[in-house]
């Protein structure tokens, strides 16, 4: 099998640092009521239970490729990985598409449950806007063979991802009863 390999370059770390910016930004903008909504068709109401399936695929490829580099299959590992960026991607796009067309949907939910989810969503927040930096450097440093440095940023990027993809399953299945 062939392997993409990229150089080691600093421009690979200001466009990561470019890009770790303008995403959190544009979804930023795309959530601000005041922006008017795109009409892209019913087929965007759907786009919710994508994502939580996008972000369940996610959380698997992710603890299998876990799996896989801890019994040194790099291979099996690297594959894993490439999965879980795609599914991050196709994520982002429908994420993207869903607010882009639809307004936010309200939470629903009463009593003690109702701050479990805004804690949830809140920290799932955050930390999707930070993730973003440690993914894109630890594919950077794999592809560009700077393994220590790979290793150095998956210490972050996996527990941080790992989480987000799971609370982004456990919010969806939390809001899912309130979408239209």
């Amino acid at each position: 099998m062939t392997t993409l390999a990229l150089p080691k370059d600093k421009k690979y770390n200001k466009v990561i640092n470019i890009i770790a910016v303008a995403i959190p930004l544009v979804v930023a903008v795309l959530l601000n009521p005041r922006i008017p909504k795109v009409e892209l068709g019913e087929w965007t109401k759907a786009l919710p239970h994508v994502n939580g399936l996008i972000n369940t695929l996610t959380s698997v490829s992710l603890l299998v490729g876990y799996y896989f580099i801890k019994k040194k299959n790099i291979a099996a590992h690297r594959q894993m990985m490439i999965v879980s960026f795609i599914l991050g991607s196709l994520f982002l796009v429908s994420y993207v598409l869903y607010h882009l067309s639809n307004e936010s949907t309200p939470y629903g939910g009463t009593g003690l449950i109702r701050p479990v989810y805004y804690f949830l969503l809140v920290t799932h927040i955050t930390l999707s806007i930070g993730v973003v930096w440690f993914v894109l450097r630890a594919i950077y440093f794999a592809l560009s063979n700077q393994i220590d440095l790979h290793k150095k940023a998956v210490k972050w990027a996996f527990p941080i991802w790992l989480y987000v993809s799971i609370t982004g399953v456990i919010v969806y299945l939390m809001i899912s009863p309130y979408y239209n």
